[in-house]
């Protein structure tokens, strides 16, 4: 009995403690995630300084177009699920069997999940907690926050993290100044933000970062306001 009384105040207290640091950083900003950590150990491991670059800007002070781009780019159902594209997942596995490397199906709201409360590395225990923040962000955040949180910490080149950064050091501008070539630049690169560089495009991120530009045209303007619908 004191063994399963041990495991209910365990499971009691994770449940108590993730919704509210869910509720917590539904209106605090998120100055730190575990990938910056990472990053920065891994830099001192190397015995090289961590480069941290990260700037807190409120979705007003972000320019429209990043949103339009990183939508139409990475996850064009943003609006209309509740944290999951099942068609794309299952287009994933289906893929998936016949590539040597795995092609991932993760939303924006997946990915923010990830970002904000666990680790980079894959395995079945990660995407079962991912699965698990997805859903309380969806709950609790709402659309707007989860992209707000998503461009403020997402990784955009080596040390350099969320949209005020990026446009600083590699387009010597504020986020909310970024043009839509600007955006889908730094959309092309998010893939492998350190491998690609937004400041010096590759000609395969040009060719993406034209890709991305027609997907927005076609999508037109985002609005986060909107109600969603399941999908």
């Amino acid at each position: 009995m004191r063994l399963w009384r041990l495991i209910t105040k365990l499971i009691l207290g994770f449940f108590i403690s993730t919704i509210l640091m869910v509720l917590v950083y539904r209106v605090v900003p998120v100055y730190l995630t575990p990938l910056m950590a990472i990053r920065a150990v891994q830099a001192l491991s190397a015995g090289e300084r961590p480069a941290f670059n990260h700037s807190w800007v409120k979705l007003e002070n972000i320019s429209p177009h990043l949103v339009q781009a990183v939508v139409a780019s990475e996850d064009n159902l943003f609006m209309d699920h509740w944290g999951f594209d099942f068609e794309q997942i299952k287009r994933a596995m289906e893929e998936n069997k016949r590539r040597s490397k795995p092609r991932g199906a993760s939303t924006i709201s997946q990915q923010t999940a990830k970002n904000v409360f666990l680790w980079p590395q894959s395995s079945f225990v990660r995407k079962g907690f991912e699965v698990y923040f997805t859903v309380l962000i969806e709950l609790i955040w709402g659309k707007e926050r989860i992209m707000e949180v998503y461009l403020n910490s997402i990784e955009m080149g080596r040390g350099i993290y969320g949209a005020e950064a990026v446009a600083k050091l590699h387009f010597n501008k504020t986020a909310v100044q970024l043009t839509a070539r600007d955006s889908a630049t730094i959309a092309a690169t998010l893939p492998n933000p350190l491998r690609f560089n937004s400041a010096n495009p590759s000609p395969y991120i040009q060719q993406r970062r034209s890709q991305i530009q027609r997907l927005m045209r076609n999508i037109g303007k985002v609005d986060l306001t909107a109600s969603q619908g399941k999908s």
